[in-house]
């Protein structure tokens, strides 16, 4: 998802090679030293070299790395970052699209083609990963590998040739992490907030409730979701199901009302409406539909992150932006700087799960989020860490 998991291994650097989960820390060990395959021969990313000599020395003595990696449905992403305050300070990242799941939805498999382009994209990943040596990591994959008959065998594969131990992570899981990555953006003077996490395979939705209390730290803020639900609709489900070439009215009218019948099954759905009539509630949205909408509504040349990024949209916004939107071409929205050839065919479907989210749960506001799954992970590990450390108040 654009635009969560399961029970998690963070990685350690020093660990011997690869544990399997539930056998303690999933190792990460000789990243450096797996340049072979099972069957000993180099793999393609053997030839991929360090540009500079490491300086481990002086990173560890600026603190601990850690990295996080979200392999979805449409995307590969990577984040290595350094804890800065109260947060982080990112190092280095990857996105790539690289349509893992394409034809999913009808075949029940990965294809070919779709793991060749993923297996480039994480070895590219793996390359940073064994220059960085990040202390702690946490990889995992979502509803492509969930879904697919042989989503285990491939990520034994990326293990095998790549030495990425991945983790498929659940349904809940994954709504947690994005709430733990998007929860600075909850308004303060909210008494609740519906987020919803658009991806490829599957959509998120976690409604979080602070009437009984907010949590302090970010790293919790997922104990405050009092119901989520995973859809079985994506971005690239949807455009399977539909069409996401020639969007019409009616086409898109069909899509709305298809991804309306599974809202239906939220459980809280008539609790969650009759909160928002009666205290401040608004959405947010973090996926890669609802940052080319706000792109869009700007009006940028060209995608800026930072201007997108903790954004607010009013209602007639977002009515706004989706009628012109619709108004497009393909041609288009493939030439647009702020959408282009890779997401042309997947916005409107985008859009379409995003309308029936606001049909069922009407809002003022809703703030946009260029963030998600990676930052969740690393506010995660990071404040585990912080957490598992001594006070010294405590020790005098």
């Amino acid at each position: 998802m654009a635009d969560s998991d399961r029970s998690a291994t963070a990685v350690e650097a020093d660990a011997p090679l690869r544990t399997r989960e539930g056998q303690g820390a999933t190792q990460v060990a000789s990243l450096a030293q797996t340049t072979a395959t099972a069957g000993g021969q180099p793999d393609r990313g053997g030839t991929d070299r360090r540009t500079h000599p490491p300086a481990h020395a002086g990173r560890r003595a600026r603190g601990p790395l850690y990295a996080a990696l979200d392999l979805g449905t449409n995307n590969c992403r990577l984040l290595i970052a350094r804890p800065h305050e109260n947060g982080f300070r990112v190092l280095d990242g990857f996105t790539r699209i690289v349509r893992l799941g394409e034809g999913l939805s009808v075949t029940g498999r990965l294809s070919d083609a779709a793991m060749e382009r993923t297996m480039e994209a994480l070895r590219l990943c793996r390359n940073k990963l064994r220059e960085h040596e990040p202390t702690r990591m946490r990889l995992i994959a979502t509803e492509a590998c969930r879904s697919a008959s042989n989503g285990e065998e491939f990520i034994a594969r990326v293990e095998r040739e790549l030495g990425l131990v991945l983790e498929i992570v659940d349904r809940q899981t994954e709504a947690s992490l994005a709430v733990t990555g998007c929860a600075d953006l909850i308004e303060e003077k909210s008494a609740g907030a519906l987020m919803f996490d658009i991806g490829g395979g599957s959509s998120e939705l976690a409604w979080l409730d602070f009437r009984g209390g907010r949590p302090r730290r970010q790293g919790r803020m997922s104990s405050s979701i009092r119901s989520w639900q995973s859809l079985p609709v994506g971005v690239v489900s949807i455009a399977e199901k539909f069409g996401g070439v020639d969007v019409t009215n009616d086409t898109f009218e069909d899509m709305v009302q298809f991804v309306s019948g599974h809202l239906r099954q939220f459980r809280g759905r008539d609790k969650l409406r009759q909160m928002i009539a009666e205290h401040p509630v608004h959405l947010i949205g973090t996926s890669g539909t609802v940052t080319t909408l706000a792109g869009l509504h700007l009006g940028l040349e060209r995608y800026e992150r930072q201007k997108v990024d903790g954004l607010w949209m009013s209602r007639a916004d977002v009515d706004a932006t989706m009628k012109a939107l619709l108004g497009m071409t393909f041609d288009r929205r493939v030439a647009h700087p702020c959408i282009g050839k890779d997401r042309a065919d997947l916005v409107l479907p985008g859009c379409a799960i995003f309308e029936a989210i606001r049909r069922e749960w009407p809002t003022e506001r809703v703030r946009v989020a260029d963030r998600g799954l990676r930052e969740g992970i690393l506010i995660s590990l990071i404040d585990a860490d912080r957490a598992s450390r001594p006070n010294p108040r405590r020790s005098r």
